[in-house]
C-alpha cells in the first residue's frame, strides 16, 4: 500500500531537483514556492485570457468592423496565427521556464550580443501591457454592475452617461472594490489558490455552457435567432474607413481576445517539471482560448438581434441589455453576476501573472526599491510585487475621475506591447538564433523557420491593426492613444538601456550563462566550448498534447 505513494513522492522530489538544477544553469537559484502544476500553469493563462469574457468586451468592435462575415473569416486567420505563435514561445519556454518569461525570452533570442538591449525593450513593454491589464478589467468589471441600471430603468442624476462626473464617480468605486477584491485573493497560500484557479476554470465554463444553451433557447422564444445568412454572411462598416481596411480592422476584435497567453510562462517557476509542463500550459490554453472564444462568437452571432436594436443599446456593458431581451430581467441579472464574479477571479489570476513579471525585473536589479519588490514571503510568493501592482493599479483608476479619456488612454495600449513582443521574438528567432535552445522539450525543428516567418508577419498585421485608427475620419474625440503609449514606453526603455550600467542589471555575463544553460551548457562545457553538447543534455521533442520525459501532473 505504501509503493504507490513512496514512488509519487520520489517522483516530485526528482522533478523539484530537476528544475532547481535547470535555474542554476540558467544562472537563477530557486525562492518562490513549486507547489504547482499543469492545471494551475494551464489555468493562469486560460483563465488571464478568459475567452467568453474577452468576446463580450470586443463584439461590438467586431460587428463594425466588417459585420459578421469579417469577425468570423478573421477569426480563423487569427487562430492559425496565434497557434503558430504560441508554438513559437512554447519552444523557447520550455529551454527558458523563468519568471521574467517573455523579457527573457526576448533577450535570449536576440543572442548574448544584443541581448541586453531588448531585454530592456520587453521588459518596458510588458510592464506597461500587464500592469494596465488589471485596472482595465477592473473598470470593465463595474460596466456589468452598472449596465443593471439600464436595465431596472434605474433613473441615475445627470444620467448615465461617462460625460456624468457623479456616474465617473460610481464606476471609479466600483472598479477600485473590484481591484481591492482581486489582490487579496492574491494573498492566499499557494495550496489554496490552488482552488482559485480551479474554481475559475469552472465558473467560465459554467459561462460558456449557459451562453450556448440558455441564451440560444432565450433569443429564440423572444426576438427570434438570426438566419444563418444574417449570422455569417452580411457586412458592415461601421468604422468609416476604406472597405479593406474596415475589414482589416476585425483584426481587433479576433486578436484581442487571444492575447496574453503568455502568462504561463510567467509561473513557470512555481510549476513542477517547468520546462514540459510551462510549455504545454502556454500551447494548450491557446488552442483552448481560440477554439471557445470561436465557439462563443459564433452563438453570439445567431443570438443578436438586428443591427437596428442592437446599435440602440447605450449600457456601457451592451450585452446586459442583450441578456435583457433574450432572457428577461431575471436572466439578465445572473448572467451579470456570474459575468462580475469571473471577471474578479480571472483578474485576480492575471495579477498573479503580471506580480511575477514584477519580480523577476526586480530581481534583476532595474527597478526602484528592486530590494523590497524582489523579496520573497516565507511559503515562497512574491507579495511585494503584488502590492506594487495594487499601487499601480490604483493610482491608474484614479484617471477615471477627472476624465474618462484620460483612462482609456492610458490603457489602450494594452495589447500593443504584448503583441509588438509576440513578434519581436519570432522576428529575433529567425534572424539571430534560429537553431539554439536545444534544451527544449518543444523544439520545432524544420517548422520553426516557416513558424517564425508566420509569426512575424501575422503579429505585424495585428500591431498595425492595434496601432490605427478606428474610426474615420480622425478626430480629437476618436484618437487612438495606443502608439503614443506605445513610444512612449519604447523610448523609456532605450534610455534606460542607455543609461543603466551593466551592475545593475541583467549583465552581459549572466545573459551569456542564461543562453549557455538553454542550450544544454554546464559551466565547465562553457568554460571548454565543445563542438556539441552532450546527448543526455539536449531532450527529444515532445508532443504538448502528449506525455513527457519527466512528469510534472
Amino acid at each position: 500500500m505504501s509503493t504507490p505513494s513512496t514512488t509519487d513522492h520520489e517522483a516530485a522530489a526528482s522533478s523539484i531537483d530537476s528544475d532547481e538544477l535547470q535555474l542554476q544553469k540558467l544562472g537563477y537559484k530557486q525562492t518562490l514556492h513549486r507547489t504547482w502544476n499543469y492545471i494551475e500553469n494551464f489555468c493562469a493563462s486560460f483563465c488571464a485570457l478568459n475567452f467568453i469574457g474577452g468576446v463580450r468586451s470586443v463584439f461590438f468592435l467586431g460587428l463594425l468592423a466588417g459585420g459578421p462575415k469579417a469577425m468570423w473569416s478573421s477569426y480563423l486567420i487569427t487562430l492559425a496565427g496565434m497557434w503558430i505563435t504560441a508554438a513559437v514561445l512554447a519552444e523557447i519556454c520550455s529551454a527558458l521556464p523563468l519568471s521574467g518569461s517573455i523579457y527573457i525570452w526576448a533577450a535570449e533570442s536576440a543572442g548574448p550580443k544584443y541581448a541586453r538591449f531588448f531585454a530592456f525593450v520587453v521588459a518596458w513593454w510588458a510592464c506597461t501591457a500587464w500592469m494596465t491589464f488589471a485596472a482595465g478589467n477592473c473598470q470593465t468589471t463595474a460596466n456589468y454592475i452598472i449596465s443593471l441600471m439600464v436595465v431596472y430603468e434605474y433613473d441615475f442624476p445627470g444620467g448615465i452617461s461617462m460625460d456624468n462626473v457623479k456616474f465617473r464617480a460610481v464606476v471609479w468605486i466600483l472598479s477600485e472594490a473590484f481591484l481591492i477584491l482581486a489582490i487579496a485573493l492574491n494573498h492566499l497560500p499557494p495550496k489554496w489558490y490552488s482552488k482559485v484557479f480551479k474554481f475559475a476554470l469552472g465558473l467560465m465554463m459554467l459561462d460558456f455552457f449557459l451562453v450556448i444553451i440558455w441564451l440560444p433557447i432565450g433569443a429564440s422564444k423572444t426576438y427570434g435567432l438570426r438566419s444563418t445568412h444574417d449570422a455569417f454572411m452580411t457586412t458592415y462598416n461601421g468604422t468609416g474607413a476604406p472597405p479593406a481596411w474596415n475589414w482589416i480592422l476585425s483584426f481587433l476584435f479576433t486578436a484581442g481576445t487571444l492575447t496574453g497567453f503568455d502568462a504561463a510562462g510567467h509561473i513557470a517557476e512555481e510549476t513542477k517539471n517547468a520546462s514540459v509542463i510551462a510549455a504545454r500550459g502556454l500551447f494548450t490554453s491557446a488552442i483552448a482560448t481560440g477554439v471557445c472564444g470561436f465557439l462563443t462568437m459564433i452563438v453570439f452571432l445567431y443570438c443578436t438581434p438586428s443591427f437596428d436594436v442592437l446599435f440602440e443599446f447605450f449600457a456601457p456593458q451592451p450585452f446586459v441589455q442583450l441578456y435583457a431581451l433574450a432572457l428577461g430581467k431575471g436572466g439578465a441579472t445572473f448572467m451579470t453576476c456570474l459575468a462580475t464574479l469571473g471577471l474578479i477571479i480571472n483578474t485576480s489570476i492575471a495579477i498573479v501573472a503580471a506580480s511575477r513579471l514584477i519580480y523577476a525585473v526586480a530581481r534583476d536589479g532595474v527597478l526602484p526599491l528592486s530590494g523590497w519588490i524582489g523579496q520573497v514571503t516565507p511559503d515562497g510568493q512574491p507579495r511585494n510585487a503584488v502590492r506594487v501592482m495594487y499601487i499601480f493599479g490604483a493610482i491608474l483608476l484614479c484617471t477615471i475621475l477627472p476624465s474618462n479619456v484620460a483612462f482609456t488612454s492610458l490603457i489602450s495600449a494594452g495589447g500593443v506591447p504584448t503583441i509588438a513582443a509576440y513578434g519581436l521574438i519570432a522576428l529575433l528567432r529567425l534572424v539571430l538564433t534560429p537553431d539554439a535552445f536545444k534544451t527544449s522539450h518543444y523544439r520545432l525543428g524544420k517548422l520553426g523557420r516557416p513558424f517564425y516567418a508566420i509569426a512575424v508577419l501575422f503579429q505585424g498585421l495585428v500591431f498595425a491593426v492595434d496601432i490605427s485608427p478606428f474610426f474615420f475620419p480622425v478626430t480629437a474625440a476618436y484618437f487612438n492613444y495606443a502608439p503614443v503609449i506605445f513610444g512612449a514606453a519604447t523610448i523609456f526603455a532605450i534610455l534606460s538601456w542607455w543609461f543603466t550600467p551593466e551592475s545593475r542589471w541583467l549583465r552581459t555575463e549572466h545573459l551569456k550563462t542564461t543562453f549557455d544553460g538553454a542550450d544544454g551548457l554546464d559551466e565547465h562545457e562553457r568554460i571548454k566550448k565543445p563542438a556539441a553538447a552532450e546527448p543526455s543534455s539536449v531532450p527529444p521533442p515532445v508532443n504538448p498534447f502528449q506525455g513527457a520525459p519527466a512528469s510534472g501532473n
